[in-house]
């Protein structure tokens, strides 16, 4: 390989927060590393996205502690990527939930997405040898599910493609809170490398006509009150448009992936090069943009080998 990868010298430990987004409604953040999010209800507590490993997801776990005692009964998985899931046994929860979607991207592509992430990102994956295997869900859905945490609703959705194609959000419609996963990003680059660019904006479209009054959203701060709700919406959508248009006009003439990472960031590092993890994401975002753009409608499945050959003839 050329250089390495951006995400395989980032070592920084990040800076947890815990914010209330509602009455017990929290956001866990971590200055663009994943986050979590949590729900607690009359008798028990529902837990949104689960780290990267039983070690990571004990932090959730001690933030949790730090407001209630209740046990957490519901660990749900926005989607299959392995920073989000495989830390899923640390919560003993009675039900794991995903999209049937996001089950179906465990079968198809789990263990090669594992073994890409941990190559690409070794910090987010603190603790690794406590991972049991893969992360299997023990409910599924497939367009709305809902769970009642006592008198606590909370609704699950699969509102449409976007960062992936299992993609759900989870609303708490009685503080009008929504915790979107990887679909809304704050000051952090979206990671696109297995996303649907001509759909992730009709999602996003259909999160904004909640008029939530704040998300936890993927990574980033927690966004409180809908001035930055809706700016971090459209910032998203900037991000993902800004990415799709460059990589498109490379591909409709003809042009190289080379030709596409240099349009993208022409593009790009004007406006989003101080995200977070801007560096990482950039050629997976590039690669899936420049396939989409020919024609290529479903992601093809990220390996550990496939992200050296993909690095090297970016580096060439």
């Amino acid at each position: 390989m050329a250089k390495a990868f951006a995400s395989q010298g980032d070592m920084t430990e990040k800076k947890i927060s815990f914010t209330e987004v509602g009455e017990g409604l929290y956001a866990f953040t971590a200055e663009g590393d994943p986050n979590s999010g949590v729900i607690i209800g009359d008798d028990s507590v529902m837990i949104i996205e689960a780290q990267a490993t039983p070690r990571l997801a004990n932090k959730v776990i001690d933030c949790v502690r730090s407001v209630t005692d209740k046990p957490i009964s519901h660990v749900v998985l926005t989607h299959y990527h392995a920073v989000r899931v495989l830390g899923a046994s640390a919560f003993d929860a009675n039900q794991v939930i995903m999209s049937d979607m996001a089950r179906g991207m465990v079968a198809e592509r789990g263990q090669e997405d594992w073994d890409s992430e941990f190559q690409r990102f070794p910090r987010l994956f603190e603790g690794h040898e406590s991972i049991p295997g893969l992360t299997w869900p023990t409910t599924t859905f497939n367009d709305k599910m809902t769970v009642y945490l006592g008198n606590r609703r909370v609704d699950l959705m699969h509102l449409g493609r976007a960062h992936t194609a299992g993609d759900i959000v989870a609303h708490v419609p009685d503080q009008n809170v929504m915790f979107t996963g990887d679909i809304v990003e704050y000051h952090s680059a979206c990671y696109c490398g297995d996303g649907y660019f001509g759909e992730w904006g009709a999602t996003l479209d259909k999160i904004k006509a909640y008029g939530v009054d704040a998300i936890a959203p993927g990574r980033g701060d927690a966004l409180v009150g809908q001035e930055m709700v809706n700016a971090a919406i459209e910032n998203t959508r900037d991000f993902v448009d800004s990415t799709y248009a460059a990589a498109a006009r490379v591909a409709a003439r003809g042009g190289s992936l080379k030709d596409a990472w240099n349009a993208v960031r022409e593009a790009c590092d004007p406006k989003f090069a101080d995200y977070a993890i801007y560096e990482h994401c950039l050629p997976f975002n590039v690669a899936r943009a420049y396939d989409e753009a020919r024609g290529i409608a479903h992601p093809r499945i990220w390996t550990d080998k496939r992200d050296v050959e993909m690095w090297e003839d970016l580096q060439s």
